[in-house]
C-alpha cells in the first residue's frame, strides 16, 4: 500500500500540468502537440518535411514556382515573390496550353507541401503568419487529401487572401467533389479586409494566427480566434458517396501571383515577403482512467 504522502505526490503529478504544459493554452482542452515546424534554423527549409513545387502549376497564375524563393531567416519561413524575366524552359510556340505558351517567366515565388511526409487526419492546425495584402498577390495556407483526384481528394483553405471585385478579402473555404470532373462544391467564407482594418488599422503589418479545428463531425476555420467558416462533414460528401475529410491531409503553403484570383499585379511591390512564424498540429489525447 502506498503511503499517504506518496499517494498525494502522485496525484499532483497527474493533475497539475508542468510549467511547459501550462504555457500551452491547448493542454487544458485535451490537445497534444504532435508535430510542428518553428523554422528556427536559417537556410533551406527542412527537406525531410517539405517538398518544393516547380513551374507553372495552377489557376493560370503568373508566377513560376522554384525552391530558391523559400528560405528560413530570423525564426520565420519566408516565401518571397520576385519580379524576374527569363525564358520559360517549357515554352512551345505551337502550344495553346497556358503553361507552355508563355515564352517568358515574369514572376517567381515558392510553393511547399508536406505530402507523403507529414499528413494528419483530424486535429487542431495552427499557423502564425504575416501576409502582404497588396493587389496581385494570393498567399494561402491549405490542405489536400492524400487520396483521390482534385477536388474529390478534399481541399481545406485555412487561409486565402485576394481581391474580389477589386475589394481585398480574407477567405476560408472547404471543397469536395461533384459529378463533373474538376468541378468542386464549395463552402466559402469571404470577409472583406476592411472588417479587420476596422479593428486594427495596422492589421497588414502584423502577424496573425490562422487555425483549423477538424474532427469526425465538423471543420471550423478561425482567424485570431474569430470563426470564419464552419463545415459539417455530413454536408461535405463527394458525389460518389465518399467523404474526403475522413482521410489524412497534407499541408501546403504558397504565394501565388496574378492568375484567376490574384488580380492586377502592381510591379512596385516586388520583392514581397510572405512570412510564416510556425506551423503546429495538435491532436486530442485519450485520457486513460487511473488504475489502482
Amino acid at each position: 500500500m502506498l503511503k499517504p504522502e506518496l499517494t498525494l505526490f502522485l496525484l499532483l503529478v497527474l493533475i497539475v500540468p508542468s510549467a511547459s504544459a501550462r504555457k500551452n493554452k491547448y493542454v487544458k482542452e485535451g490537445y497534444k502537440l504532435v508535430w510542428s515546424d518553428e523554422f528556427k534554423k536559417n537556410g533551406v527549409p527542412d527537406t525531410s518535411v517539405w517538398n518544393f513545387e516547380t513551374g507553372f502549376l495552377r489557376n493560370r497564375e503568373d508566377q513560376w514556382y522554384q525552391p530558391e524563393n523559400a528560405y528560413c531567416l530570423g525564426g520565420c519561413l519566408v516565401i518571397e515573390g520576385r519580379k524576374e524575366h527569363r525564358l520559360n524552359p517549357g515554352y512551345n510556340e505551337n502550344s495553346n496550353n497556358w503553361r507552355h505558351g508563355r515564352k517568358f517567366i515574369e514572376y517567381t515565388s515558392a510553393s511547399l507541401n508536406t505530402r507523403n511526409k507529414k499528413e494528419f487526419q483530424y486535429g487542431r492546425f495552427e499557423i502564425r503568419a504575416k501576409i502582404d495584402t497588396a493587389m496581385g498577390l494570393w498567399p494561402a495556407i491549405w490542405t489536400l487529401g492524400r487520396a483521390g483526384e482534385w477536388p474529390s481528394c478534399g481541399e481545406i483553405d485555412i487561409m486565402e487572401s485576394y481581391p474580389i471585385n477589386n475589394v481585398h478579402h480574407i477567405l476560408a473555404n472547404v471543397a469536395c467533389g461533384t459529378h463533373k470532373r474538376y468541378n468542386a462544391k464549395w463552402n466559402s467564407a469571404a470577409v472583406p479586409l476592411s472588417h479587420f482594418l476596422a479593428k486594427d488599422p495596422d492589421w497588414p503589418s502584423k502577424f496573425h494566427v490562422w487555425r483549423m479545428d477538424w474532427d469526425e463531425e465538423v471543420i471550423r476555420l478561425y482567424l485570431d480566434d474569430e470563426l470564419l467558416n464552419e463545415t459539417y462533414l455530413k454536408d461535405a460528401y463527394n458525389a460518389d458517396g465518399t467523404n474526403p475529410f475522413n482521410q489524412p491531409h497534407y499541408i501546403l503553403l504558397n504565394l501565388a501571383i496574378g492568375g484567376d484570383h490574384g488580380g492586377t499585379i502592381n510591379n512596385n511591390i516586388f520583392p514581397t515577403k510572405y512570412q510564416i512564424d510556425y506551423v503546429r498540429v495538435y491532436q486530442r489525447v485519450a485520457i486513460k482512467p487511473f488504475l489502482q
